[in-house]
């Protein structure tokens, strides 16, 4: 097992964390408004990780983060993840949520479909964006629900930090589909 090390940095929407072995980014955390709770994040995920100061291909990486939440459009398919880090059920789907690109966004069905599963899968594609150890380099962000709902999203600010990344990427999701509450049976 590869030994982890962390950084945290300054972003234009807070503080954010990245983690990284000998493989690739193992861990990143999207900015939070204060650097303890970034750490914390990330320290839970990966306990053990120490923080040092990055190695040039790592500073990189933050680099394009910072540039990603000042609005430039970034490409991160190229940066190196570590798969070690990714449940064996998810690699798929994040492979195909990966290829995303800036301001491509598409819906957790559409992705269950293109892998060639039917629709219940896509509380799986689901569970995998909650899951992801290293969003905004597998954009978790870009997967929405149906009806034009944008979605859960588990990093700091929810639903409200996955609608300012669209937003940021011109994005801007369609309201909430108003579905009426399910009526309760009369006998």
């Amino acid at each position: 097992m590869a030994r982890d090390f962390y950084q945290l940095f300054e972003t234009a929407a807070g503080v954010a964390a990245i983690g990284w072995n000998g493989v690739g980014v193992a861990s990143f955390r999207l900015p939070a408004p204060d650097a303890c709770e970034s750490e914390r994040s990330l320290l839970n995920r990966r306990p053990g990780a120490v923080r040092v100061a990055p190695p040039p291909e790592v500073r990189a990486v933050i680099d394009m983060a910072i540039r990603y939440f000042a609005g430039e459009r970034i490409d991160f398919t190229g940066v190196p993840v570590d798969p070690a880090v990714q449940d064996a059920e998810f690699a798929d789907i994040y492979r195909r949520v990966r290829a995303l690109g800036w301001g491509e966004t598409t819906t957790y069905g559409a992705v269950a479909q293109a892998l060639g599963h039917g629709p219940e899968y896509a509380r799986d594609v689901g569970q995998a964006m909650a899951r992801n150890p290293v969003p905004l380099i597998v954009p978790c962000h870009r997967v929405t629900a149906a009806g034009g709902r944008i979605g859960g999203f588990s990093a700091p600010g929810g639903s409200q930090s996955k609608a300012a990344m669209l937003a940021l990427e011109g994005v801007v999701p369609d309201a909430p589909v108003a579905v009426p509450a399910q009526r309760g049976f009369d006998f």
